[in-house]
């Protein structure tokens, strides 16, 4: 999973810079297209509203699922700005991941004060 951290690095500097500039009270679509900016000075792959199918069965549906960031299709990153993160972030985050297979997704609150306080990583399924 070297390869996920060292993109994970890449995407929190990049949140800290953003949220540096900005603070919080702005939307998510603001924070979303800035971090979007900054990674791609970086030369990293960035998917945005990635549509992510449903797999059932053999058929693959549309069930409305768009990866918020989609880093070096390796790292999924959910932004959010809200008062607090709740446990359905979570559940949808890793319903991502379990989608993908990937094994590295970031959520990121912008709405704190300090921002570190706003992230959750969650590695292999599991809250790390």
């Amino acid at each position: 999973m070297v390869e996920e951290d060292r993109i994970a690095t890449h995407v929190l500097d990049a949140a800290f810079k953003v949220h540096r500039a900005l603070g919080l009270g702005l939307l998510e679509s603001t924070y979303v297209h800035c971090l979007i900016f900054e990674l791609r000075s970086l030369a990293l792959s960035v998917l945005h509203q990635h549509p992510l199918p449903l797999q059932y069965k053999e058929v693959s549906l549309d069930a409305g699922y768009r990866l918020d960031l989609w880093v070096e299709s390796k790292v999924i990153v959910e932004v959010k700005a809200v008062d607090e993160l709740h446990p359905i972030h979570t559940a949808q985050l890793l319903t991502y991941l379990k989608l993908t297979g990937d094994r590295l997704g970031l959520l990121i609150n912008f709405n704190e004060v300090l921002l570190k306080s706003g992230i959750r990583r969650i590695a292999n399924g599991m809250p790390a």
